[in-house]
Parts: structure tokens; sequence; C-alpha cells
């Protein structure tokens, strides 16, 4: 998979660059390392092409090991080797590493250098997992994880994560979801909606519908129109109302992933870094006691949303 930052390295810069009288390739590199220190990553790519100068401080460890999280040391392997920092920060970009005994994964956005953590299906609570007439632990070769949940049919369908606000990057913006499959013979979800909320444990959350059926997406798009009768509708023409059925918005039904997995958000959540705690996520379809099967989970993604 090709990566965003280095789509954005494009070609190398040959000339200087100053502003007025001062001349920034005279600046000592420890001093422009400095500088390219506080951008981002995507910022010092674009930077690279402004001369041979900043082109090699942009490519030096000082840099990328500044975009790195300081306890990155932690998380790797001693058996991975990277020759540099650049080559381990792009690597955490595109290869998520499992964390936590497998339970979790880790990784980095491209262009911002912010975390990115996936909770596994182990690493979440499902009502009846350990039930195998209701659900059932099975190894695919797609999934980043060990295991993945795969639903039997249960008509109380309950699934809750939690991560420590801690270990997320302050002062941005995430968004969670669901990530999961749905097997050819899924049944109970296409009229159905589940509700979905994210919030700090202990604090009143705000919920919304969703629905898992991806095809309701597009028989929603080319919904039948009533027939007309010259200028009236039919239902005019009768004298009858005619009813508009609200139509839900696209974050509200499952999109396809790159990985080829689906996703349904979940909701979303501002870190501002001073807050201790957990964030929970949640779906739930427990009020219609209606039985549904069909689902294949690999676990929670909670990600940052940059387009705000």
């Amino acid at each position: 998979m090709e990566s965003e930052v280095s789509d954005i390295e494009g070609g190398e810069g040959k000339g200087g660059i100053s502003c007025g009288t001062l001349d920034f390739n005279a600046l000592p590199q420890d001093c422009i390392a400095v500088v390219l220190s506080f951008t981002s990553p995507r910022d010092a790519c674009r930077l690279s092409l402004v001369s041979t100068l900043f082109k090699s401080t942009s490519e030096s460890d000082a840099v990328w090991e500044s975009f790195l999280p300081s306890e990155y040391q932690d998380i790797i392997p001693s058996s991975l080797y990277f020759s540099s920092k650049k080559e381990l920060y792009l690597s955490l970009c595109a290869n998520p590493i499992l964390i936590d005994g497998g339970r979790k994964s880790f990784s980095l956005e491209r262009g911002s250098g912010k975390k990115c953590f996936m909770l596994s299906a182990r690493d979440l609570f499902i009502v009846w997992s350990d039930t195998p007439t209701y659900w059932r632990w099975v190894s695919v070769p797609e999934s980043r994880f060990e295991e993945v949940a795969e639903l039997i049919s249960v008509c109380w369908l309950e699934i809750r994560g939690k991560i420590s606000i801690s270990i997320l990057s302050p002062m941005t913006h995430y968004k969670a979801y669901l990530v999961f499959k749905a097997t050819t013979g899924a049944y109970g979800f296409d009229y159905q909606p589940v509700e979905v909320s994210v919030g700090l444990v202990g604090t009143e959350v705000s919920k919304r519908t969703a629905y898992l059926d991806a095809e309701r997406s597009r028989r929603q798009r080319y919904q039948t129109v009533p027939r007309r009768i010259g200028l009236f509708s039919r239902r005019r023409f009768l004298g009858m109302q005619a009813s508009v059925t609200p139509r839900a918005s696209d974050d509200q039904y499952p999109k396809g992933r790159v990985d080829g997995w689906l996703e349904i958000e979940l909701g979303e959540f501002f870190n501002e870094g001073c807050i201790d705690g957990e964030l929970e996520m949640s779906l739930l379809e427990v009020k219609a006691g209606h039985w549904k099967g069909g689902l294949v989970i690999q676990g929670i993604e909670i990600r940052p949303n940059l387009c705000v």
C-alpha cells in the first residue's frame, strides 16, 4: 500500500530559500531539524522540496523520532528492525502491530502521526459470546487478530468495548467504528436498526441508530417515487396526504474498507488530553426481540477524524 506521506515527497529542490536577508541554508542543520520537528510528517515531506539541505534534514532520525509516540520503544517488538526512524514511522502507518498480548492493534495516522487502535473481538464484552449456541470463535486469514467472533443466532445483541483515554493522542478528535463482515446467510438486520454510542464511562452519552445491512443504503438511495397523474401524485389525486419517509444519513450505514471488511460508525469523542478514565463504545439491539445472525466481528477501531 503506497503511503500518503510518501506520495507527497515528489522530488527534490535544488535551490536555496531566503526570507528578506535571512538565508535559511546558512542555518545549522540541527536548528532546521528542531524547526521541522514542530511541524507534522506531511509538512516535513513538503518542506523537503525546499532545498537539498532541507531534504537531508527532513530524512534525519531526529525529525522522525519527534513524530513517533514517546512510548514507541515499549510498543515496538525487539524482533523488528528498521534502518531509520522514518522507515519505522511509515511501517507503523501501513502495518498495525499487535499489542496487549494480541488483544489490540496499534498504528499511526499517516499525515499527522496520531495514534490509532483496534480492540479485537476478544477484548470486547459480547453478551453470550462464551455460549456456542449463539456465538463461535473462529480464525480467518483476512483478520489482523488470531480470532474473530461469528454470530450464529441471538435475540439480544450487545457489544461493548473500553479503552483508556490516557493512551489516545491528546487534543484529537476521534471516531470509533465496529469492523465486521456479513456472512452469506446473514439475517435479521435488513430493517431492524441497532443503537450505537460512544462516551466516557460513568457519564450520560448520546445514542443514535444505525443499520448493519449494507444493502439497505442502496435500497434507500434508489427508493421508488410514487407515480404522478398530470401535475398531481396519485395519492393527492385520491385525497390522501403523501407520507415522506425520512432518509438516514450516510454514517448510519456500513462502508467498505480497503482491507475488505465493513465498518459502521459508533460515535465520536474529542480527547482534550486532561481527562482520565475510559472511553466506552457500544452497539446494541435488545428491544425488538427478533432473532438475528450471520455477522463476523473483528473488533472496534478508534482512529483520528481529521476532516473536522
